[in-house]
């Protein structure tokens, strides 16, 4: 009878240690939400994050980016040569594809390059693990754990034993394209370099994503045999996000550490309905507005200007009652391309009316942006919590770092005393 007691007693003991534990990582654990539209760059601050608390599982992944960088790459071959077909459609005087000389150069590239260009659809589809979306849309759509399923072709030899996680498929797939650019890098960089190109890239009539310039600005070593991501690379890939993505992180602070869980959820209209389930007792919400977007239309609703659609987001956010408790950190994003179309002169009046006759200068329009997102915040958030505002670029790591070790502080310091551990 004594000796069931005491077996008893080890038992209830054993339960109150380990509910004990689960209470104390339960009040550990910090759930951060990025939210914004697509595009604004919530999954280059998942891996700003990632770079700060977590580089060893970047290693880990480093050489699953390959593919994702080769894509990338295309992706931009792609959308220059329709572009550049377009404008010689329009037979402008003046400009470079009025000449003859000019025309018969590009096109020469462009056929030299369409077997490399051509594989972009089925990078895309080994990326995004055969998913598709509806309406027509191209392009990878990644899911939670895609690095996974990518293995750098040159990780097992003939000789190895072992067994990879990702079909034969997609290994030799990576080697072909890898083979196909070594061939073709002499004429992407004469491309790149082209004066007629780099006309209509001056004049903004060719609409490249903020990393293309960057890719095949280092086309050379990208190409290079056995290539390797750097963390800049990693940095600039830009790849579409499908559902819900969770990152978990751990993060110190007086000596305590904390688990991050960070969730990159999918920004265009048509996913925004996934963000819900997540609100329930999120921590924090971190909203991505990309400021230089004004010239832009959403691509779902071309009617739609990017800035006027994250504002409406923004305001569903601060007036949202599951997220009352949440602590809200803005950021304008994209500020270095804010100012570099400020600077080639693009009005922001040509595309919000509302701005009116105010200088076309960086921080006269940064100010202005700003002042729209605070009275958003000031009307629609009935529980008047404090607001972290910063401007941003996600591809200035030094800076970025900095404004993210300063709010997660913030974000763990306010989480600690809501769970009354100060």
């Amino acid at each position: 009878m004594k000796e069931a007691l005491s077996i008893s007693e080890r038992i209830d003991e054993d339960l109150r240690r380990e509910s004990s534990r689960l209470r104390d990582a339960k009040r550990r654990e910090v759930k951060v939400m990025l939210l914004g539209q697509a595009e604004s760059g919530k999954s280059t601050l998942q891996k700003q994050f990632q770079l700060l608390y977590s580089s060893k599982s970047l290693d880990v992944e480093r050489m699953s980016w390959v593919p994702a960088v080769y894509l990338n790459i295309i992706k931009a071959l792609r959308i220059i040569f329709a572009e550049l077909e377009y404008e010689a459609t329009l037979q402008i005087p003046d400009e470079p594809l009025s000449s003859p000389d000019t025309r018969e150069a590009l096109d020469a590239l462009r056929m030299r390059l369409l077997p490399f260009v051509a594989f972009e659809n089925l990078l895309a589809a080994e990326l995004s693990g055969g998913v598709s979306v509806g309406g027509g849309k191209t392009g990878a759509f990644v899911r939670s754990g895609w690095q996974s399923r990518i293995v750098p072709p040159w990780k097992f030899s003939s000789e190895s034993n072992d067994k990879p996680a990702t079909p034969d498929r997609t290994r030799e797939l990576t080697v072909l394209v890898a083979r196909t650019l070594a061939v073709a890098v002499d004429d992407i960089e004469c491309l790149w370099a082209h004066e007629g190109l780099q006309f209509y890239i001056r004049h903004r009539k060719i609409p490249l994503d903020d990393s293309a310039s960057f890719f095949l600005g280092n086309i050379q070593r990208i190409a290079e045999p056995e290539y390797c991501p750097t963390n800049d690379d990693i940095l600039h890939v830009r790849l579409q996000t499908l559902g819900v993505m969770e990152h978990k992180f751990p993060v110190s602070l007086a000596g305590r550490t904390y688990q991050w869980k960070m969730y990159d959820v999918g920004g265009a209209r048509g996913q925004r309905q996934t963000w819900v389930p997540f609100f329930d007792d999120a921590t924090a919400i971190i909203f991505l507005a990309p400021v230089s977007a004004f010239d832009q239309y959403l691509e779902e609703d071309p009617k739609v200007n990017r800035v006027d659609d994250s504002l409406q987001l923004w305001t569903s956010i601060c007036s949202n009652n599951l997220l009352k408790s949440a602590n809200l950190v803005l950021l304008l994003n994209k500020i270095d391309l804010l100012r570099e179309k400020l600077e080639a002169g693009v009005a922001v009046r040509k595309y919000i009316t509302s701005y009116g006759d105010r200088p076309n200068n960086f921080e006269t329009v940064a100010d202005y942006f700003r002042g729209h997102f605070l009275q958003v915040h000031r009307k629609k958030d009935t529980t008047k919590r404090p607001l972290y505002v910063h401007f941003t670029s996600m591809l200035d790591v030094k800076a970025t770092q900095s404004i993210i070790a300063n709010v997660g502080e913030a974000i763990v310091r306010k989480h600690i005393s809501q769970i009354g551990l100060m």
